[in-house]
């Protein structure tokens, strides 16, 4: 697979602007749009009501979780990592998820290289294994400022990096999502899949913050 990233190595940068603010609701207008665009649909059978009502039921259910799982199985199984870095599509069937026509691109952090994922349009997110964005990823000072100055927002996730670890931020799109595969922590040999999957956060598979400490994972 391709590599589809912007690399961004900056020092850290001061701004004049408090950390991540939310943005102001959807003007009026685009929330009237919502709804039109919706009833139309609806009127014109090209979806159903229960239709809509039942995916965004299965959406809000899922969670981190999965990518938890996801995340867990590459660190114990080399053959399953391989798979997951090179042909995400066909290592995603393995846990009965199909994000085509959408690709997904899983990049790994090292120890020389930090990975994490914005999208700088809206919000494009790997929903199908981890849920429902959180607020500050669709926020506009993070979509801006991850790309312009990623240690210093890094930083305000408590993520503090050497200087000579470099930082890649990918830009994801309507076609394309990210998945950051985390560094593995040390001391976790063998450990159970189970007690894995507990260090692994949302926030670590977006890239902005590192795994739980295992020494204070209560594993």
């Amino acid at each position: 697979m391709s590599e589809h990233h912007h690399d961004h190595d900056h020092p850290t940068h001061t701004h004049d602007g408090k950390p991540i603010q939310e943005d102001p609701l959807p003007p009026i207008e685009a929330q009237i749009l919502e709804a039109s665009v919706r009833e139309l649909l609806i009127e014109k059978g090209i979806v159903s009501a229960e239709e809509i009502r039942r995916a965004i039921e299965v959406m809000e259910t899922r969670g981190e979780s999965l990518g938890a799982r996801i995340v867990a199985r590459a660190w114990t199984d080399p053959a399953f990592k391989e798979k997951l870095l090179h042909h995400s599509d066909d290592a995603l069937l393995e846990f009965g998820i199909d994000m085509r026509p959408m690709e997904l691109c899983v990049v790994e952090n090292t120890e020389d290289v930090h990975n994490m994922v914005v999208c700088t349009l809206c919000s494009c997110y790997p929903r199908p294994i981890l849920g429902i964005p959180p607020a500050w990823y669709k926020r506009r000072d993070y979509r801006a400022r991850a790309v312009r100055e990623p240690r210093a927002v890094l930083k305000e996730f408590g993520t503090v990096l050497p200087d000579s670890k470099q930082v890649r931020v990918h830009d994801s799109n309507a076609d394309l999502r990210y998945l950051v595969l985390p560094k593995r922590p040390e001391g976790t040999e063998g450990w159970s899949v189970e007690q894995l999957e507990a260090l692994i956060t949302r926030d670590s598979m977006i890239g902005v913050s590192d795994v739980r400490d295992p020494a204070e994972s209560g594993a």
